[in-house]
């Protein structure tokens, strides 16, 4: 019995890793449902075969299950779901505002989440292996002066995939989180990198208004190629090339930089746990 060809739902697909993706899809034959906050953003996917549907996140969860809905319907099926919208906020903690912080999390955080419990109940109902694809990043594993907002978000982003993954293995989706480092898309761009209005002067000879300055010379010299990423990420969504014969892992650190940034995170995490074990391990009842 052949496979069904995979359908894929993707947001963000306008830009960086959500549109690569879909071109990598399209080139294998799969078919592609592009969604972006304006379907013109995505008129080059749908000049490639996609289906474009225009789709905010952030939107109320209703508004997103009849998405869903009518997304599912136009094959009759999905296989992957990708959920890779999200954005950086630049700024120390003191200086981004309650709505600057609650932006970020609905976007990155709350959107990812009313997407995957929308398309949920449609993967489920698939029969065979499916997938979601939530984006952590690099900053998932160590918190950075002057982007604790990102860095919130994208743990939360990590840890929610750990935990969707045990609730729906035994539906058969296999739920990954791409934790990519630095790679050369449009994600530092001004424009879509957001920098938080209100800036404190007393900041900027520290950690975070280097990083201010660091930041701008990082965007487009990024060392990642979000084409080779994009096609490494499909081939291990759909057990091919690179990764044939090999089980979807619960998180791909993506890129050369990030097995690297997570092995010294380990390392620290070790030492500091061995330097205060025998204080901090003394709390059970005798």
């Amino acid at each position: 019995m052949t496979s069904p060809t995979p359908v894929w739902f993707i947001t963000a697909a306008s830009s960086g890793f959500g549109k690569y993706i879909a071109f990598e899809a399209l080139s294998r034959g799969h078919k592609v449902i592009a969604s972006a906050r304006s379907t013109s953003r995505v008129a080059d996917l749908k000049e490639a075969g996609a289906h474009v549907v225009a789709l905010d996140v952030t939107s109320p969860l209703p508004d997103l299950e009849k998405i869903a809905e009518e997304a599912n319907a136009k094959y009759g099926y999905i296989t992957h779901l990708v959920n890779a919208a999200g954005y950086i906020l630049v700024g120390g903690v003191e200086e981004t505002s309650p709505k600057e912080d609650f932006d970020i999390f609905n976007t990155n955080v709350f959107g990812m989440l009313n997407v995957s419990k929308a398309f949920t109940p449609y993967l489920r109902a698939t029969p065979g292996e499916k997938t979601i694809t939530n984006f952590g990043s690099i900053g998932s594993w160590s918190g950075g002066p002057g982007y604790a907002l990102y860095c919130g978000t994208k743990w939360a982003c990590s840890g929610i995939s750990e935990a969707q993954r045990a609730e729906l293995e035994p539906f058969g989706i296999k739920v990954t989180v791409a934790e990519p480092g630095y790679f050369r898309t449009g994600f530092l761009n001004p424009g879509t990198k957001i920098v938080s209005e209100k800036r404190i002067k007393a900041y900027d000879d520290t950690a975070v208004g280097h990083v201010r300055g660091l930041l701008d010379q990082v965007d487009n010299n990024q060392p990642g190629d979000v084409i080779k990423g994009s096609k490494v990420l499909v081939d291990i969504l759909t057990h091919s090339g690179a990764a044939e014969g090999k089980e979807i892992p619960i998180r791909v650190a993506l890129g050369s930089d990030s097995p690297p940034a997570i092995r010294e995170k380990m390392k620290t995490t070790e030492e500091l746990l061995k330097e205060w074990d025998s204080i901090t391990t003394k709390t059970d009842h005798e």
